[in-house]
């Protein structure tokens, strides 16, 4: 470990922070693509707040950075983030008071757009036929985790910017007879609206199998997420048939997103369901859904969709932030 030095803006503190988990390294700015170390990771609840979570790290680390880039799960209004499920309030006025020179949030997936900038082919899963997709055109990110984001980093005329967006909040739209049994079904639980993330997330996954089994009228087998996933790549019926659905509902809503984003350079899977269902996602209908969209397909059909294996590549994107800030 090289410890940054007081006032260091050759070294930032990157973070990524979500419901569970607080996520801190040290990101080496002297390169083009950042140099990621000292990797730790903390129970986010075991924390008042989020500057106590960075100033645990730092102390930990014995890094004194001028710079901190962190990203958040959550929309963020005037440098601040509410995180519903800590009750924390986190802003850049707290990372400033920390001793930060300079101090930015950005959204998880804005950070995973950046990030496309710097991943290598052994990053990246591709899933379907190789396509090249368009040099310097936008590409888009999406992802289910614990809940489901969406981002695109817009390219052209040399410059590249990344979209904060709560795409995993738009409508769920079922695409045949099944999905659609799945929609009324899940309307009763949430009766306002039943968006992607119900479906497209771990949540989302333990909806979509309660649902299945309530349309099938076998009883119920409550599973948390990593359960159903595990017992679907040991074979198990009914858990490889939700995982199968949930690989082709992602194909259409990956599909959606490649149109919105108007996403020609390529669209992006991060999260951290769809490397653990690879050999499922590789079978399913995903890359048939993800081209089914009428009139559009050839316009799809040159799109390539790949699977993000980078553990931290949202570190890389607020790495990539973090150099602008110090230049």
């Amino acid at each position: 470990m090289n410890a940054a030095k007081p006032g260091d803006t050759a070294t930032a503190l990157v973070g990524d922070i979500g419901g569970t988990n607080a996520r801190f390294a040290l990101a080496d700015l002297a390169g083009a693509t950042p140099r990621i170390t000292d990797i730790r990771e903390y129970p986010s609840r075991t924390y008042a707040s989020g500057g106590a979570a960075v100033g645990a790290y730092l102390k930990e680390v014995g890094a004194k950075p001028s710079i901190a880039v962190i990203a958040v799960a959550g929309p963020i209004t005037h440098g601040a983030v509410h995180f519903t499920n800590l009750g924390w309030t986190f802003s850049e006025t707290e990372l400033l008071g920390l001793g930060f020179a300079k101090a930015h949030l950005l959204n998880d997936f804005e950070a995973l757009a950046l990030a496309t900038r710097h991943l290598e082919p052994k990053d990246l899963y591709l899933v379907g036929k190789q396509c090249d997709g368009e040099p310097n055109a936008t590409v888009a990110v999406i992802g289910p985790g614990t809940g489901f984001g969406a981002s695109a980093l817009v390219r052209g005329g040399g410059h590249a910017i990344a979209l904060a967006a709560e795409g995993g909040h738009a409508s769920f739209a079922p695409n045949d007879e099944t999905e659609r049994e799945i929609l009324r079904v899940l309307s009763r639980k949430y009766q306002d609206q039943v968006s992607i993330e119900r479906v497209l997330s771990g949540p989302g996954l333990q909806n979509l199998h309660a649902a299945l089994n309530e349309i099938e009228g076998v009883p119920d087998d409550p599973c948390l997420p990593a359960e159903i996933t595990q017992r679907a790549l040991r074979g198990e019926t009914r858990c490889a048939r939700t995982v199968d659905r949930f690989c082709s509902i992602l194909g259409s809503v990956a599909g959606d997103f490649a149109l919105t984003y108007g996403a020609r350079g390529g669209l992006f899977i991060a999260g951290g369901i769809s490397p653990t269902v690879l050999p499922i996602l590789e079978k399913s209908d995903f890359r048939t859904r993800f081209e089914a969209k009428g009139r559009f397909k050839s316009y799809l059909a040159a799109i390539p969709t790949q699977v993000i294996l980078h553990t931290h590549a949202a570190f890389l994107g607020a790495g990539d932030l973090a150099r602008k800030l110090s230049q």
